[in-house]
């Protein structure tokens, strides 16, 4: 399946752990990466600086769904589930 053009739900509700460029801590959660163009595609894609972990998400009918309002709702739901547990 190939990313559904002016998405970059996958961009925006997951957290990014790892440092990427301009954002040595990682990505906060429902935050857009800052590497998004105005057509919201990817400035690193294809770079070495781009971060692995976003690679590594590859895109799916279940987590894509029809639109990019289902792709950020089951990306949310996913980050809840996995984010760290606080006390």
């Amino acid at each position: 399946m190939d990313c559904r053009p002016g998405c970059a739900a996958c961009c925006t509700a997951p957290s990014i752990s790892s440092p990427l460029p301009g954002l040595p801590h990682g990505k906060p959660a429902g935050q857009p990466c800052p590497h998004l163009d105005a057509a919201l595609r990817c400035r690193l894609f294809g770079r070495p600086e781009r971060p692995r972990v976003c690679g590594s998400l590859a895109p799916s009918a279940e987590m894509c769904g029809p639109d990019r309002a289902h792709a950020l709702h089951f990306l949310q739901r996913l980050e809840a589930a996995t984010a760290p547990r606080r006390h």
